[in-house]
């Protein structure tokens, strides 16, 4: 392993990590991430790395804000992907996996993005094939997280407990976006693994994964995204969860940010169907949207998890600002008093759906969403919905006052 540190004018301390690099290479990368104004330690190891062959890293380059690591995957691709891999969990949120290989085998491309690669150079590498990615990962770095308030649209969807029909109202309101209001929608599966959206589509979610996209930030164009997007028969476009256990570590928080700042100038609209947990990833989110769907079931359970969402969420009066109550199955038996919720909550319900669980389940096992020409309750109510939506300017659906908060559950 070889250690050298380069400081510059700069407090942006970069670890550059390469594996399996030939000295060559090594030297010309090196000397391009060491003409960017960082503070850089570099470090090179002649074998791949993983969770059995951990390699020793001082604590400058554990420390270091940001990591950019080189993978050779011509010498042993499979090993080159638990690299990549080890490196994504060492260096969670913090890492640039860059592909070095001679060949352009899709598969193995695929693989390596899969793995958590997001940029790619040929051997053999020549000086200034890296100055893109560089200065790209330069304006992430150093421009402001903030969202913009120009764009589109991001519509976020939060169960306040499982099973109370999230993905199936952010499924439902996204076709009703596309089909009846004729404006270009994205859905995104934010779970970190195992999203049923693709699942109630229909569609294929291996090759469209979210994730994916986040790791991609610094090259992310339309025409990169046009290709990793699936699109729906409505027209609706869609980024998937992983679909398998154990996806790679969460994504870290500002990337998410800057991602979202991306997709909303290129979509009217973008409906995030989060997980139910207010972890770093979905507050970015949070930030990010112009309205907040708090989803609940009139049953006591979801109606005291309502309450601690609320709650937490209440601490920011931007977030409180953007927050909408939706009650999913206001007319199942048995069911709580809308009136009663309000009165717990100390705030409005702004959408109520009906009870419909017979059929959505049946839709969801098929694949199909109910087709918006049924007549039915539950479809008068999204298509009220999302005519509200597009006729309002985002800040109270349905016309509701905003509240004043509030005494807790």
């Amino acid at each position: 392993m070889d250690l050298h540190q380069s400081h510059q004018d700069s407090t942006y301390d970069v670890a550059l990590i390469m594996v399996c690099v030939d000295p060559d290479d090594t030297n010309r990368i090196v000397e391009s991430v060491e003409g960017m104004p960082w503070a850089v330690t570099s470090s090179s190891f002649d074998s791949y790395i993983s969770t059995t062959r951990r390699p020793y890293l001082n604590a400058s380059i554990s420390a270091a804000k940001a990591c950019i690591a080189v993978v050779n995957f011509d010498f042993d691709p499979a090993q080159a992907i638990e690299s990549t891999k080890y490196l994504q969990q060492v260096f969670s949120g913090r890492v640039t996996v860059i592909a070095l290989a001679e060949s352009r085998d899709p598969d193995i491309l695929l693989q390596a993005m899969r793995a958590g690669c997001s940029e790619f150079l040929n051997k053999p590498f020549r000086a200034g094939e890296l100055d893109q990615t560089l200065h790209g990962l330069q304006q992430l770095w150093s421009t402001p997280s903030e969202a913009s308030a120009s764009g589109g649209k991001i519509l976020s969807f939060i169960g306040v407990k499982g099973g109370v029909g999230t993905t199936t109202l952010a499924v439902h309101l996204a076709m009703n976006l596309v089909q009846i209001q004729g404006k270009r929608t994205l859905l995104i599966d934010h779970h970190p693994e195992l999203g049923h959206v693709c699942v109630y589509l229909g569609t294929d979610g291996q090759r469209c994964s979210y994730q994916e996209v986040v790791r991609s930030v610094t090259r992310l164009d339309s025409e990169l995204l046009r290709g990793i997007v699936s699109k729906h028969a409505s027209g609706l476009e869609i980024l998937s969860s992983p679909d398998v256990c154990g996806a790679p570590p969460n994504m870290d928080a500002d990337v998410v940010t800057r991602t979202l700042k991306f997709l909303r100038a290129e979509y009217d609209y973008i409906v995030v169907d989060c997980p139910n947990c207010l972890d770093e990833t979905t507050m970015a989110v949070i930030n990010a949207s112009s309205i907040v769907y708090l989803v609940a079931t009139p049953e006591i359970g979801a109606i005291r998890d309502l309450s601690r969402f609320v709650d937490k969420l209440s601490v920011n009066s931007s977030t409180t600002d953007k927050m909408q109550v939706v009650v999913n199955r206001v007319s199942s038996r048995y069911a709580v008093n809308v009136e009663h919720i309000e009165k717990a909550i100390r705030l409005p319900v702004a959408i109520r759906l009906p009870n419909s669980y017979a059929d959505l389940v049946r839709s969801a096992n098929l694949g199909e969403p109910i087709s918006l020409k049924t007549k039915s309750e539950f479809n008068a109510e999204c298509l009220t919905w999302s005519n509200t939506l597009v006729g309002s300017t985002g800040q109270s659906v349905l016309g509701k006052t905003k509240p004043s908060i509030f005494a807790m559950w």
